[in-house]
């Protein structure tokens, strides 16, 4: 959290010791810290006032920083920063409507009978009491 502090402004720091997110940030910077990782290097390119998570609206402020913080942890340092989201083209196309081909089965035709609307269709009569009656 220190690093964090010393890193980012007071607000933005502030930002992500308070998200849910926090503790997966600090076992991702701790880890990184143990493999000799300069993560200071790599939380010091999501500071400057230019960046991209900080245009929008201020509601969306912390996720956005979360998202950004996540990139710079995982980006390399000789690598630009994504300016949007990652895609993962697996899962993109695993939910492509156009990409797959159509394995579905054939759909069944209506039956002859014309569509009656729901309020004028005969039901059966209710079924007769069993037992003696009081």
């Amino acid at each position: 959290m220190s690093r964090v502090n010393e890193t980012l402004p007071q607000q933005e720091a502030g930002f992500l010791v308070s998200s849910r997110q926090w503790p997966v940030l600090a076992h991702r910077m701790h880890r990184m810290a143990q493999e000799g990782v300069p993560f200071a290097a790599h939380l010091a390119r999501i500071a400057p006032d230019t960046a991209p998570w900080r245009t929008g609206p201020p509601s969306g402020i912390a996720s956005r920083l979360l998202l950004a913080t996540h990139h710079a942890l995982t980006t390399p340092l000789d690598q630009p920063l994504p300016a949007g989201p990652r895609v993962s083209t697996t899962a993109a196309r695993s939910r492509s409507t156009t990409a797959v081909p159509d394995t579905a089965p054939p759909k069944q035709t209506a039956p002859a009978e014309p569509a009656t609307p729901a309020h004028r269709r005969q039901t059966s009569a209710p079924a007769p009491r069993q037992g003696r009656g009081r």
